[in-house]
């Protein structure tokens, strides 16, 4: 991608080789894959194909406009809307079919009245809220919306379902506490006449670590694209299951120049050298995603090789890389690649180091990078 200033790599065969590996865990329970935020940031519709053609039985999306998307790519397998839609976009799941989750009498009306417009049946799902608090219904009122459902002939329940809110801290009790309120929740439909097809509960955390949550379906997220569910997790994710990094971010060298000791660079000067040393300057910056306060926190570039720390404030569409001193270090001709996340020759930066640094997730992170960067797909 040498005539890019800045790419994104996305290797699809990591994609279908972590949906193969995540179902061998979770079978019999088939995998859902979740593409929402433009497939985590690595692209929806590629990461789609690539994850279906893997074995997962649909998709996830975030918002209704995220479906229409795939579609409008001629993706048919079924996509499920997480949340439940604005009254106003049940018209474009009925158009599109896309399969709603629905958890209030309003959606459950809206959704009845878009489908029968359309003249066809809608499959939806219905969310219980088992302690997120997020979205979702009360446990209290799943028989009250089950029957709402049931009444609609434009309308057919496809699942009941939850989320778990700390299902990536493997020793917090409340994960099975809240599976607990869940399987309540069921037996008390099943008691009503309600016994949907499809129950599931699991995301990525809770389909690795949480066997019991994996029900008849998991809903895999982060750990398509080869990233542990939470920070501190990778080697216990690692010991049952060999997930691949899906994304590199990388970017051309686009200026070199030798910098003296003493002088100061970037906006604020906040960074003095103390030896003349060789800089090169990166097309990247915090427009494309690369965080501002990452110069503060010792983080790598890779170039050459070698392992080449961030200096300066970074900037909105360039920063800057100490890559030696002058007269020792190899100089790095522009053009040159330069590894942001990803290896390079025996070393490595992921998206998870960014994430530390930070005190975030990785799921930021990757989300992160910017409409500016285009995705390169092998």
């Amino acid at each position: 991608m040498s005539e890019a200033r800045a790419w994104a790599e996305v290797d699809l065969e990591a994609i279908a080789h972590n949906v193969g590996v995540l179902r061998k865990v979770a079978a019999p329970a088939p995998v859902l894959a979740v593409v929402k935020a433009g497939g985590y940031g690595h692209g929806a519709v590629p990461v789609a194909g690539a994850a279906l053609d893997a074995g997962a039985v649909g998709l996830g999306v975030a918002t209704p406009d995220e479906g229409v998307e795939l579609r409008e790519a001629g993706v048919d397998a079924p996509v499920m809307v997480l949340s439940e839609p604005r009254p106003p976009e049940f018209a474009a799941c009925a158009a599109f079919a896309l399969e709603p989750t629905l958890y209030t009498a309003t959606g459950i009306r809206a959704a009845a009245a878009a489908a029968t417009r359309h003249g066809h049946q809608l499959r939806v799902h219905l969310k219980v809220d088992t302690g997120m608090h997020r979205v979702g219904a009360d446990p209290a009122d799943a028989v009250e919306l089950a029957d709402a459902i049931a009444a609609e002939p434009s309308l057919e329940l496809a699942s009941v379902f939850t989320h778990c809110a700390v299902a990536d801290e493997p020793d917090d009790p409340f994960t099975g506490e809240q599976l607990g309120r869940f399987h309540d929740a069921l037996r008390a439909l099943a008691d009503h006449g309600h016994r949907p097809p499809s129950r599931h509960a699991a995301n990525s955390a809770a389909a690795l670590l949480h066997p019991t949550a994996r029900l008849d379906l998991v809903r895999c997220g982060i750990a398509l694209f080869g990233i542990p569910p939470a920070p501190g997790l990778a080697d216990r994710a690692a010991a049952i299951v060999d997930l691949r990094p899906a994304l590199a971010l990388k970017a051309a060298v686009s200026f070199v120049k030798e910098v003296r000791a003493g002088e100061r660079v970037s906006y604020g000067l906040r960074h003095r050298f103390e030896r003349d040393s060789v800089v090169a300057t990166l097309p990247i910056g915090y427009a494309d995603g690369v965080p501002r306060r990452l110069h503060e926190l010792g983080v790598d570039v890779l170039v050459g090789g070698r392992r080449c720390p961030i200096v300066g404030v970074i900037t909105m569409d360039q920063l800057l890389v100490d890559c030696g001193p002058v007269g020792e270090a190899p100089v790095p001709q522009v053009g040159a690649e330069a590894v942001l996340i990803g290896e390079q020759g025996d070393e490595q930066v992921t998206a998870e180091d960014w994430a530390s640094r930070l005190g975030t997730i990785a799921y930021e992170i990757v989300c992160g990078i910017g409409p500016r960067i285009p995705r390169v797909y092998s």
